[in-house]
């Protein structure tokens, strides 16, 4: 603890010092409140042995810089040693694996790495080709294979000698391929299960580094094959993970038939996703869960009694998606990993946190209705933030907020909401391996909620941004940008105006060639539509006329806007026709005459998310951090 102080010390003393050097030459118009939420995740953990034969778990650590350590927590007396990564910071691990030799594996950020608990500390470490791994295995040989998003990048490490093999790209597509289980057979081939968008399986033969695929192209559906090692050697193959039937073997990369339904027995192995959570200790007995949060690890022992301890970590606090300001005065919005809700009261300066049923993209008010737009499950939550917190059963009518409504596979990734005086609007990416998301609409009257695919919207595509025109029309921006893992088949977005009643689009255009993101739009008090396309390009826009009467690239200039998954650039302000811009090295504002947008404050820091305004000061994320930035006096009477 006496560490963590000092950690949080440091951090403090150098905001402060930033914070004070700018407003030197600002007049103090940038603070930093601190950081919106203080903890990390892990992103898998196994029990494992130090050097003196005592239990200890191993977890890695992410934060908001992504992977940046693995945290090592000694069973009986809850002491813990954290561990820099050797190589730079970023990305994430998504799986990794305890070997038979009690050294603990993952890959991410580009780097594969080793870490013994028996030295401890990290013994190697080697830059592959790219990005992280999706699936471990060890052979029968002590071998320890890995596979990689994006492309199914395959490598190999002995850890009895130290040879790394990087075998590069197996299969190419042109979608981002999940290769979520890998297995070796007694011969030594190794096999690939991938997906989302067509599940494959591939074949690899190490000695003559050649590579061949399993399934025909009509057995191909969309989601992740399958393939694991049998206990007794032999590695089993299905085209969609979860079938019952449709089993073949493999062995030498031959495929070879499998009668009826298959009994999956994997040969047993420390190894998952970065959910895994391994915790069966040599002496100790086991550990039940690691909380993160509170800082606490709840061993169960061999006895039957469960034991808490106390560790701690350093963090830099987790990744933050987006803001608005409440009705009751605070600002609030969603951080992830762990998936929390944040909430900072400007009067007292007091932040208050609650766990999140999921990852809270977006948030959208009006009046004193509040609203969340919710990752994975595609979910609207309704908050009222007067009364007390209560998530624990989000679909019960008492639960704060409470469950309306979800589509995982149309709105699966949230990116807009919109309130009109009777529905709740929600927008979003599609499920993981699909292109083109849809709408779902919530009925404020009768409680009830409809949902649009992309084909009844416009096909292939998701809505990215959304605007009110009146009480009957929206108005809305497109992505080409598919699901996770899915195939970009548009090849520009697109500007659309819908009837509300009708849900049907009344006008659609390409407006601006060649865009593919509408990243933001923002209804004038003149009734005129600004926006923001792919980050850089500002454009004006009269929905009556249907014509483009502005349209500047403003990168050169200003830079890029912000970006999130749910951006809100443009902030309104308290004036009529008073708007801002966060951009991602200032704040900018929007001359409502000239059509133009100039830079009215340079940042500190980078803005990374948005934003809102309340009581002249617009309030912005930057990675783990709360900001605000006060007005000038001419903007803020």
């Amino acid at each position: 603890m006496k560490n963590l102080f000092l950690f949080l010390g440091l951090v403090f003393v150098s905001c402060v010092f930033r914070v004070a050097c700018f407003a030197q030459a600002t007049g103090n118009a940038f603070t930093d409140l601190g950081v919106a939420c203080p903890v990390s995740v892990h992103r898998g953990t196994a029990a494992a042995v130090d050097e003196n034969g005592r239990d200890v778990l191993l977890s890695w650590l992410f934060d908001h810089r992504g992977g940046y350590g693995l945290l090592m927590i000694d069973a009986e007396t809850g002491q813990s040693r954290q561990f820099d990564i050797p190589f730079p910071v970023g990305d994430a691990p998504y799986a990794s694996l305890l070997s038979s030799r009690n050294r603990f594996y993952t890959f991410f950020n580009n780097y594969f790495v080793e870490f013994d608990p028996a030295m401890p500390g990290f013994v190697f470490s080697k830059e592959a080709s790219p990005q992280m791994a999706m699936a471990f295995t060890e052979d029968s040989k002590g071998l320890i294979w890995a596979v990689t998003y994006p492309n199914s990048g395959l490598v190999s490490y002995d850890p009895s000698n130290g040879n790394f093999n990087d075998y590069g790209f197996l299969y190419q597509q042109n979608w981002r391929q999940y290769p979520r289980s890998i297995a070796v057979d007694d011969s030594g081939w190794v096999y690939v299960g991938l997906g989302n968008t067509a599940s494959q399986v591939l074949a690899f033969d190490p000695l003559t580094k050649t590579n061949q695929v399993m399934l025909k192209e009509e057995e191909r559906v969309r989601g992740s094959a399958f393939v694991y090692r049998q206990q007794n050697g032999e590695v089993y193959a299905n085209a969609l993970k979860g079938n019952k039937e449709g089993w073949f073997r493999l062995l030498a990369g031959k495929r070879l038939p499998v009668a009826g339904e298959q009994v999956v027995k994997e040969l047993p192995q420390v190894t998952g996703d970065q959910n895994l959570f391994y915790g069966k200790f040599k002496r100790q007995g086991k550990a039940v869960s690691i909380d993160m949060v509170e800082h606490r690890l709840y061993v169960e022992r061999n006895s039957g009694r469960t034991d808490t301890l106390h560790f701690d970590y350093r963090s830099e606090g987790s990744l933050v998606m987006g803001l608005a300001a409440m009705p009751d005065g605070s600002i609030a919005g969603g951080a992830t990993f762990p998936m929390r809700l944040f909430q900072y009261k400007p009067r007292t300066g007091e932040w208050q946190h609650f766990p999140a049923y999921g990852q809270f993209n977006t948030v959208e008010v009006k009046g004193k209705e509040v609203y969340f737009g919710v990752y994975p499950q595609g979910a609207l939550l309704q908050w009222n933030p007067f009364n007390q917190w209560n998530d624990q059963e989000p679909s019960t009518t008492d639960a704060n907020p409470h469950l309306l409504a979800a589509s995982v596979l149309h709105t699966h990734r949230p990116h807009s909401l919109l309130i009109t005086d009777d529905e709740v609007i929600l927008s979003g990416t599609p499920e993981y391996g699909y292109t083109g998301g849809g709408l779902l609409f919530w009925d404020k009257k009768t409680k009830k909620a409809r949902v649009l695919s992309d084909s009844l919207v416009l096909p292939d595509q998701s809505t990215m941004s959304m605007g009110l025109l009146n009480q009957k029309q929206i108005i809305a921006g497109t992505t080409t940008m598919p699901g996770t893992g899915g195939e970009k088949k548009a090849k520009e977005a697109s500007l659309y105006i819908m009837d509300i009643s009708k849900k049907k689009i009344l006008w659609q255009s390409a407006l601006i060639a060649g865009v593919q993101d509408y990243s933001d739009l923002c209804v004038g008090d003149n009734g005129l539509v600004y926006g923001i396309a792919d980050l850089h390009i500002f454009f004006v826009f009269d929905p009556r006329s249907k014509k483009l009467l502005y349209q500047e690239d403003v990168k050169d200039r200003l830079g890029l806007t912000a970006w999130a998954q749910a951006p809100r650039v443009f902030i309104r302000g308290a004036k009529k026709g008073e708007l801002y811009v966060l951009l991602a090295k200032g704040i900018a504002q929007v001359d409502t005459k000239k059509q133009r947008i100039e830079l009215l404050a340079a940042s500190p820091v980078q803005i990374e998310a948005g934003g809102d305004f309340q009581a002249g000061k617009i309030y912005f994320l930057s990675k783990s951090h709360l900001f605000s930035y006060t007005l000038p006096d001419s903007t803020n009477k």
